[in-house]
């Protein structure tokens, strides 16, 4: 399907813009991400996943579940660094 390499090819694209921000968390030991915000996007992440799953949409499940963890990341760090930045 064409759909499923059309939107796994964007998931890639988003995943890759997430990397720099879950970097500068590391390094400013800061909170940069509001809870709701991760928290939201963590688990809508993971429901469109097993949505996509459903439709056989599996590299696009893939790049999600890369998508979710690294949201996770960011969750974790926004209750880890407790200071805003």
């Amino acid at each position: 399907m064409w759909q499923d390499i059309a939107i796994a090819t964007i998931s890639i694209l988003f995943n890759i813009a997430l990397i720099p921000q879950i970097i500068h968390g590391f390094k400013t030991k800061r909170k940069n991400i509001a809870h709701s915000t991760a928290v939201v996007t963590v688990i809508g992440i993971f429901i469109n996943c097993f949505i996509y799953f459903t439709l056989g949409l599996y590299f696009t499940v893939i790049t999600g579940l890369i998508g979710g963890i690294l949201w996770a990341i960011l969750l974790i760090q926004s209750y880890k660094y407790k200071k805003s930045g």
